[in-house]
């Protein structure tokens, strides 16, 4: 049986951290941000981490092999 192939835009949005949670990062931060106040910036640039009932679905269909 062949390899599974993962989702290629998934693999490239999300990732998966030493314990098994899918990190991303967050929208909002590519342009307009001039009315965007600083501490919204700062906290758009720290990594996201997906929801406990949303991240199985991206490790199973989208990164099998994750």
């Amino acid at each position: 049986m062949p390899k599974m192939k993962s989702k290629r835009s998934a693999a490239k949005r999300f990732s998966l951290t030493g314990t098994g949670k899918v990190k991303y990062k967050k929208m909002n931060l590519r342009h307009i941000l001039t009315k965007k106040a600083a501490k919204r910036k700062r906290n758009l640039r720290a990594a996201g981490i997906l929801s406990e009932s949303e991240a199985p679905r991206v490790r199973k269909q989208m990164l099998p092999y994750g």
